[in-house]
């Protein structure tokens, strides 16, 4: 585990390393952003509001996601409490930054789909951004594999996790998916008839998969029937997107892009 980049690199630099990485994260969607906006001929300036607003919005619920943990609310942390000591979470981002761009897009009167420029944008950023847990957060459950990571006393302490023991690393497999998503969508997807802003629900809709399957390494709290609280918020969110693609299939919105594989 490396705290710090100064534990990282070997040298006095007491810099946090996971938010050393969620900024990083955050400018290499920025830079991703930026090229496929230049490529796709979008210089309209509203959409530095757009982006500002994800950024917002992803930054305050990513914060706050965490919150709501327990129905008596009196059990909850205060909001002051959670945004200065509560756990991060990514689906709380996701979600705060795309209510962030819708906002943004209904104060600025910016009418068209940015799907399709977020998409590479942040499974990019979040293949960077992920690697900052990976150095810093809990691997995962016990696993008999040859790849586990195995932590020292000093490491598992701090972390919670058991010490001696090979781990999964969780976060490797979903650093892995993320960068994977990006190459299929910036090297093949973003050049093929795909409707207008659907490469942002498709990345979002597979991601949600992946992150379901990925908790029952994750080893985080088991919170009702089994599941933990990431997965119960995937069980009601991914059933909607799946079912919003699959109307937009029934609709004939993917008929070019059959049709292409077809001639193919």
């Amino acid at each position: 585990m490396f705290p710090t980049l100064g534990d990282l690199f070997g040298f006095d630099l007491a810099v946090d390393t996971h938010s050393a990485f969620v900024a990083l994260g955050v400018l290499t969607a920025i830079g991703i952003f930026a090229l496929e906006a230049r490529r796709r001929g979008s210089t309209d300036e509203r959409l530095l509001a757009v982006v500002t607003g994800g950024l917002v919005g992803g930054a305050v619920f990513m914060r706050l996601g965490t919150w709501l943990q327990h129905v008596d609310l009196r059990q909850n942390a205060s909001l002051a409490e959670q945004w200065a000591y509560g756990n991060r979470s990514i689906l709380g981002g996701l979600v705060g930054a795309w209510a962030g761009v819708h906002l943004a897009k209904r104060l600025s009167g910016y009418r068209l789909r940015t799907g399709d420029l977020f998409a590479p944008a942040v499974a990019l950023g979040m293949a960077v951004g992920r690697i900052g847990c990976l150095l810093t957060e809990r691997p995962g459950t016990p696993t008999g594999t040859s790849w586990g990571i195995t932590l020292g006393d000093a490491a598992a302490a701090r972390t919670g996790a058991p010490a001696g023991i090979p781990l999964h690393p969780s976060f490797l497999y979903e650093i892995a998916f993320h960068a994977a998503a990006f190459a299929v969508i910036w090297w093949w997807l973003r050049h093929r008839p795909v409707p207008s802003g659907e490469l942002l629900v498709w990345y979002l809709g597979a991601y949600g998969i992946a992150r379901f399957l990925l908790e029952y390494v994750r080893g985080n709290e088991v919170a009702w029937l089994g599941l933990t609280r990431p997965q119960l918020f995937l069980a009601v969110t991914v059933p909607l997107i799946l079912v919003r693609v699959a109307l937009q299939a029934r609709c004939g919105a993917y008929a070019s892009l059959r049709h292409e594989t077809v001639v193919a």
